[in-house]
This record gives C-alpha cells, structure tokens and sequence, in this order.
C-alpha cells in the first residue's frame, strides 16, 4: 500500500488540476456573459466617478509638504 503523501499527490496533480481549470472557465465565462459591458464599463470608472472639477493649487501645494508629526 502505497503511503499518505504519495496518494495525495496524485490526486492533486490530477483533481487540483481539473478544479483550477474549472475555475479558469468559469472566471472567463462570468467575464464575459452577456449584459455585462455595462457593468465593467461603470466599474472601469469608478477612479473618475466625482472627478468634476481639476486640483486646486491649495491641493497641490499641501501634498508636496512633508507630513507633520503625530506625536511630538
């Protein structure tokens, strides 16, 4: 009989790969089912979502500042 850790070992090398590849599939099918570019679009635009006015210079100047220490 063979021991624990050989045993294991094949069924990792043979259902872990199959399972990794399940997943793979199903990640890229989810991606791209259909009725989806909407939500990936808004999703891709979350960075500019209240972006509605460019920096002041107040907030430009304050970020080349060093920070001040918390405790002093």
């Amino acid at each position: 009989m063979e021991d624990t850790y050989t045993i294991l070992q094949v069924i990792a090398r043979s259902w872990g790969a199959m399972f990794m590849l399940l997943v793979f599939l199903g990640v890229i099918l989810f991606t791209l089912r259909p009725g989806s570019r909407s939500v990936h679009r808004d999703i891709a635009n979350i960075p500019f979502r209240h972006d509605d006015r460019p920096a002041s210079d107040d907030d430009a100047q304050a970020q080349t500042q060093p920070f001040k220490e918390a405790r002093q």
